[in-house]
């Protein structure tokens, strides 16, 4: 036998039950992240998506406020409205009915993708549930990036009407 074994008869029958376990557990764990891929959403800010450009129709969340002077509804339903952070903004389009709480100036969520023209088209739009509340990942991120309002702070200069 090789020097590298151990000599118990006992501790070689369990290093073979792990050489032969090892890779059975490393499949099933590649195999369920591989099946995983499409149902893993990321979350992105509109300047975080301009950075890491994820490729048109993948699933993912996009947060931020909503502009102010942004959101046009077309009579087909439709709903246009922009996204923003302190450094970049998305253009959203979203058929469907708006939660009764989504409004000009208010953190949302999208889930979504972007299309091949850039634009991001939602499938569902979250917003928040009341003046304390905001998503912890848009909080983090605006709170990151110096955006961050608090309680009853204006809102920034870029989202006023008429600019």
């Amino acid at each position: 036998m090789s020097g590298w074994l151990p000599k118990s008869p006992k501790a070689r029958r369990r290093l073979t039950l792990v050489a032969a376990i090892a890779p059975v557990l490393a499949l099933a764990v590649g195999l369920t992240l591989w099946g995983l891929r499409d149902s893993i959403s990321y979350f992105y800010t509109p300047s975080q998506a301009i950075e890491a450009k994820p490729p048109p129709g993948r699933s993912i969340q996009l947060g931020g406020l909503v502009q102010t002077g942004s959101v046009v509804k077309h009579p087909d339903g439709r709903v246009e409205f922009t996204v923003s952070d302190r450094t970049a903004t998305t253009r959203v389009t979203y058929s469907g009915d708006l939660p009764d709480l989504f409004r000009e100036g208010q953190g949302i969520v999208a889930t979504g993708a972007f299309r091949a023209d850039g634009g991001f088209e939602a499938k569902q739009v979250l917003a928040k549930h009341d003046e304390k509340y905001m998503p912890r990942e848009i909080s983090k991120a605006l709170k990151e990036q110096g955006e961050w309002r608090g309680e009853g702070a204006p809102p920034p200069a870029y989202a006023k009407d008429g600019e």
